[in-house]
């Protein structure tokens, strides 16, 4: 298992050059991103970040509020998870929807509920197939008419084929028809690829056909892990090539690049801020999806997925 998520929703920052295609802040509201981004990237602020940073000044622990407060001022994704019944996913998704709206910028979502999640690991779960089809509806439903983006299923065509219980082809076909929704519904919609040092470009690239890809804007890469920007926009071009779809990077931990570890490698430090490209490029935006601080699972002194990992926040921080 590479790497792990969960169903919060946070990004951050730092400096990280993007190398050649120029790019600008998240707030202004030029048209950016292709004009997928427009008014630039939404900043909840109901992060586990934000709430840990109210906690911690209110026990009087102040270094480690700074550090949370820091964290919870980028914008950030909203993780969309089998925890929320369809009820509850249009009542979330609703709220966010009117904030971004009141920001006068762009949110993004992601959704986490595929059966056989996280081959069952520490973010094991998901729906069954008839549930995550009419789950899939209601969320289409509640975004028609609303500018949103939507990163469907990190790592889930990644471990398509290796995961115990999982049939390729019906991990496909689920992924398909939640693209064919969401896009149908006007959302702009990126299927999660992986990153360039898991599945070679050639065969990314097929699976992501037999996903839909070209129903949807694209494709994500790096979504909770570190590797470089400079390397994945070498693999994003190159599928690129392969498929014609546009992408998205995640750079909320990859300041100092792949340690080896994916588990709350203790190296691990802060990314560039996100931001939205706006070059003629097949890059769409940086973005913050894995939410830093939260904890990747019981390993290297965290704790339960999920949950706010105080000393590795503060190392994220302090390695940026």
């Amino acid at each position: 298992m590479q790497h792990l998520r969960t169903l919060a929703a946070l990004s951050v920052g730092a400096a990280l050059a993007l190398g050649a295609a120029p790019l600008v802040a998240a707030p202004p509201a030029a048209a950016q991103g292709s004009g997928v981004f427009p008014g630039g990237i939404y900043r909840p602020t109901d992060t586990t970040a934000a709430r840990q940073a109210s906690a911690l000044a209110a026990k009087g622990d102040t270094k480690n509020a700074a550090v949370a407060r820091t964290i919870a001022a980028q914008p950030s994704s909203v993780w969309l998870g089998d925890g929320l019944s369809t009820s509850a996913l249009r009542t979330t998704v609703t709220r966010h929807l009117t904030a971004a709206r009141a920001q006068g910028r762009t949110p993004v979502f992601v959704t986490y509920a595929i059966p056989g999640r996280d081959c069952g690991s520490y973010s094991a779960g998901g729906l069954t197939a008839g549930a995550y089809g009419t789950w899939n509806r209601v969320l289409a439903d509640t975004l028609r008419g609303h500018r949103a983006v939507v990163i469907v299923e990190p790592d889930a065509l990644a471990q398509a084929t290796s995961c115990p219980g999982v049939v390729a082809n019906t991990r496909y076909g689920l992924i398909r028809s939640a693209v064919q929704q969401l896009s149908g519904a006007g959302a702009t919609v990126y299927i999660d690829a992986g990153h360039e040092a898991w599945i070679d470009a050639t065969t990314m690239a097929a699976r992501l056909e037999r996903a839909g890809v070209q129903d949807a804007r694209g494709f994500s890469l790096n979504v909770s892990n570190y590797q470089l920007t400079s390397g994945e926009r070498t693999y994003g071009e190159r599928l690129r090539t392969l498929t014609g779809g546009n992408y998205v990077i995640d750079v909320s931990r990859n300041g100092r690049g792949a340690t080896g570890e994916w588990c709350n490698p203790t190296g691990a430090g802060l990314g560039a801020d996100p931001k939205v490209a706006v070059a003629d490029t097949g890059l769409d935006a940086l973005l913050w999806v894995k939410p830093p601080g939260e904890s990747d699972g019981t390993c290297n002194g965290g704790p339960a997925a999920g949950q706010w990992f105080r000393t590795g926040a503060a190392a994220l921080l302090r390695n940026r």
